[in-house]
């Protein structure tokens, strides 16, 4: 029994996702590989060779894999995908791309977003927003699974010594060709991989002000700036910014959520934070019921008086 990781990378270094969905791969029991589609990728190759678990990294290299097009990077899977009774890949958004059509033309369930793994075959996840959780057992030769990275533990990025074998890349399937990526570039640290992050809600009341409150807190403590999706859809943050069901999933090692009330959407993607930080003027607001520590106050006084304590 053997499972196969497929790498999240930019061409050079392996990105942490990666390292959360080793850790799921060894749980199943087994060897671990893991494949680096790409071009030019012997870097990325050589970092995902040191994931300690890892027994062996396959790197497939072609001009076809340079953009991570879902259509060649699912057939550089399927190339190899006989060889394995586990195939993962993080719940990102290139995750979730591929895995699908893996699952499709291997004719099976895929198994989406599981945060533990209870045996080889049976796999938890959350449904209904994370308010209640399913067990999975599948029966399948071949199971394709996404991972919650939240839900798992980062294997070590060193210490690892794995063999380090060459693929021959797929040819363009000519289904789709890359056109352009407009990519939002900010100081901050990007949202699933800071270490803090602050976010406001619909209670800041305008995008000015969302600035000139939040701002000066995440620049404090060097945080990842989020939103409601109820301030992302008012125009108070772009949609990047936006943590929740239908946004990203974040599991900080502290979260401030400043004016936001705690929707079941919200809450569905930051329960997991390690310390959760609450502000809001309503004391009933289901944000508390999460927190680890909550302020009934006046975000508009609160934040500012935070930041000068800071």
């Amino acid at each position: 029994m053997t499972a196969l990781v497929i790498a999240e990378h930019d061409h050079a270094t392996v990105k942490p996702a990666t390292l959360n969905t080793v850790t799921a791969a060894l749980a199943c029991g087994g060897d671990v590989h893991v494949l680096v589609a790409g071009a030019n990728a012997a870097e990325a190759g050589k970092a995902a060779a040191q994931i300690a678990g890892v027994s062996k990294v396959i790197v497939a290299d072609s001009a076809s894999l340079a953009e991570n097009l879902a259509e060649n990077v699912a057939a550089q899977v399927l190339a190899i995908a006989g060889n394995y009774s586990h195939i993962l890949f993080p719940s990102t958004a290139n995750g979730k791309n591929v895995a699908p059509r893996v699952a499709a033309k291997l004719d099976v369930a895929q198994i989406s977003d599981i945060t533990l793994v209870v045996s080889p075959d049976t796999f938890e996840r959350p449904i209904y927003a994370g308010n209640a959780i399913a067990t999975v057992q599948s029966s399948d030769a071949t199971k394709v699974i996404t991972v919650r990275t939240t839900g798992f533990d980062a294997a070590a990025a060193t210490g690892g010594s794995a063999t380090v074998e060459t693929a021959e890349g797929v040819a363009d399937s000519g289904k789709s060709s890359f056109v352009g990526r407009e990519v939002t570039k900010s100081d901050r640290p990007e949202l699933t991989a800071a270490k803090i992050i602050v976010s406001g809600g619909r209670a800041l009341g305008s995008a000015e002000k969302f600035t000139e409150v939040m701002t000066p807190l995440a620049d404090k403590l060097n945080a990842g700036l989020g939103a409601s999706r109820a301030a992302v859809d008012a125009g108070y943050a772009p949609n990047d910014w936006q943590v929740g069901q239908t946004g990203k999933i974040v599991a900080p090692q502290l979260y401030i959520a400043a004016g936001i009330s705690g929707a079941i959407q919200h809450l569905a993607g930051m329960k997991d934070s390690k310390v959760i930080v609450a502000i809001n003027k309503d004391e009933e607001a289901p944000i508390f019921s999460v927190a680890d520590y909550g302020l009934v106050a006046d975000l508009f006084t609160a934040v500012p008086e935070l930041v000068k304590a800071l």
